[in-house]
């Protein structure tokens, strides 16, 4: 995974600069010592089975079983050092970064190959069963690898590095939290109520030109930011909201940048910035454990507790001593990313593709507008089932998931030999699991490059969930599925739901920017019109 965006365009200029320079850095700092042995003279790596490596045991188990025809895949890699990442890098720029992994699709014949990246030895998954192989295994076989810079902001403590029975719990308490009807009530109230206020001061701007320019990218990012705070941590709009938004826009930056942490460094701001926001959320996890504690002393004995209010009341009721200040304050720090990157990128990228694909914006109002005639002549207000109702809608979404790649991909560890359906992955390997290559896949799905949500009239296990299998994992998948995944349709939901309901738009030009993290360029500018 490339974690997130900041509140401007992501990253800023001072970043974006030194991007390329810290990862290549970074890989220089982690590895001095290649592989020779695994190397021929033209640096290409042959299949070769288990056993053949020297010192090295062969596959004893793997997450899709184990066999001793299995073999390393065949793959380059690269240049001393440095290996692949260059090239890697140079495609992520690019109008299109899966062009990394199709030129080696195409030389080495397999969806399976071995490569270097990011300082190690790597086997480079586009293949849908090995990806979902990989992703359903567990901590025997697997576990979380990410940049130098991102682990030290993260933290030991942070659900996108915990294992074992801790991980399981802390992922099953958000997942349930998430998925529960009561929050998402109150989730669906409140983005009515943000969006109907952000639309309103859109009319306002429009009266006497007819029209006024907006940045989509800018606008859901501060409507979604505080709305999904408030549901994590019970923080109201006010000053301490402003300024824990300020000091995660200087937390964000620093998730890829140069491992050093000096004075002056974006690592080192970045750091501080995290204390602060620590700081702010352990104060009110403590709050909230001494009026837990008050209430528990003072509530007659067989009567029961309210439903919890955010995500650390979920947390704090758990009762588990591993659930301490500490990791609670971590993880409700990394739940925030999608609400500065993943959700708004996903409401930009649906503006941006149907602007492009009139037929399909065309059922999209037709749909919403039945909605919101329906509920009107009932005299009834959308709730959040209603949103989740408009099957097009969700077609929508899903495709603009699937080409979107908001999420590009993930890299695991193996810690020790696995076999993954024939293919052996050293131990102290890498394995990245390229989303985006498997999305954008003419075999998997036809015309990959062309936004059509008709595809998705079949396929409602998709639509109705993180479905899919291997062929379809834009919110990762396995035991680290992306607790926050029916919420992120939901407020997308309700965002193009009031959009096209209230606003006729002509699009300006833009373009979509791969690397480090998805982001429209200009943050897609439209030109709104209110409906009459």
């Amino acid at each position: 995974m490339w974690p997130a965006g900041g509140g401007d365009p992501w990253p800023p200029a001072s970043v974006a600069g030194s991007v390329t320079a810290a990862l290549l850095v970074a890989a220089v700092i982690a590895r001095f010592i290649i592989i020779p042995h695994l190397r021929s003279s033209s640096g290409i790596i042959k299949p070769r089975r288990p056993g053949t490596r020297p010192g090295t045991p062969a596959a004893s188990g793997g997450a899709a079983g184990s066999s001793s025809a299995a073999r390393v895949p065949a793959g380059s890699l690269g240049w001393p050092v440095i290996g692949e990442t260059p090239a890697f890098i140079l495609a992520a720029y690019s109008a299109r970064p899966e062009s990394f992994v199709e030129r080696r699709r195409a030389l080495y014949g397999s969806k399976v190959f071995t490569s270097h990246l990011w300082g190690s030895p790597a086997v480079v998954s586009s293949d849908p069963e090995v990806s979902r192989a990989v992703l359903q295994a567990d901590a025997s076989a697997f576990v979380p690898w990410y940049p130098r810079s991102l682990m030290e902001l993260m933290g030991e403590s942070s659900i996108l590095v915990l294992g074992g029975a801790l991980q399981r719990r802390v992922h099953g308490l958000a997942g349930a939290f998430f998925k529960s009807p009561q929050l998402k009530a109150r989730v669906t109230a409140d983005m009515q109520r943000r969006v109907a206020a952000a639309m309103d001061a859109w009319r306002r701007d429009a009266a006497g030109a007819g029209a006024t320019t907006v940045r989509v990218q800018d606008e859901a990012k501060s409507i979604v930011f505080e709305i999904l705070v408030n549901a994590l941590i019970g923080l109201d709009e006010g000053h301490e909201m402003q300024y824990l938004r300020q000091q995660f826009k200087e937390f964000i930056a620093g998730l890829i940048s140069l491992p050093i942490k000096l004075p002056g460094t974006q690592l080192y701001r970045s750091l501080k910035a995290k204390k602060r926001m620590t700081k702010l959320i352990q104060k009110i996890t403590q709050e909230k454990r001494r009026k837990m504690i008050t209430k528990c002393e003072d509530r007659p004995q067989g009567t029961t507790t309210h439903h919890p209010r955010d995500m650390i009341d979920v947390l704090l009721g758990n009762g588990s001593d591993e659930l301490t200040d500490e990791l609670i304050s971590d993880n409700m720090i990394d739940f925030m990313i999608p609400a500065e990157d993943s959700v708004p990128v996903l409401i930009t990228l649906a503006v941006k593709y149907l602007s492009e694909c009139p037929l399909a914006l065309q059922q999209l109002e037709e749909e919403n507008m039945e909605l919101k005639r329906r509920k009107s002549d009932m005299g009834e207000t959308l709730e959040w089932t209603d949103y989740m109702s408009l099957t097009f809608t969700q077609h929508v979404i899903t495709e603009t998931l699937r080409m979107g790649n908001i999420i590009n991909g993930i890299m695991r560890k193996a810690v020790r030999d696995v076999e993954v359906r024939g293919h052996l992955i050293p131990k102290g390997w890498r394995v990245l699991v390229y989303f985006r290559a498997v999305h954008l896949d003419a075999a998997v799905h036809g015309d990959p490059h062309a936004f059509n949500p008709w595809r998705w009239k079949e396929r409602a296990d998709v639509t109705a969930g993180g479905g899919g299998g291997g062929s379809f994992t834009p919110f990762g998948g396995g035991q680290r599925l992306c607790p926050g995944l029916d919420l992120a349709r939901l407020e997308a939901s309700v965002f193009l739901h009031h959009l096209v309901t209230g606003f006729r738009w002509a699009a300006e030009e833009d373009a979509v920017v791969n690397f480090p993290t998805v982001r429209l360029r200009r943050g897609m500018p439209i030109a709104v019109t209110p409906r009459t």
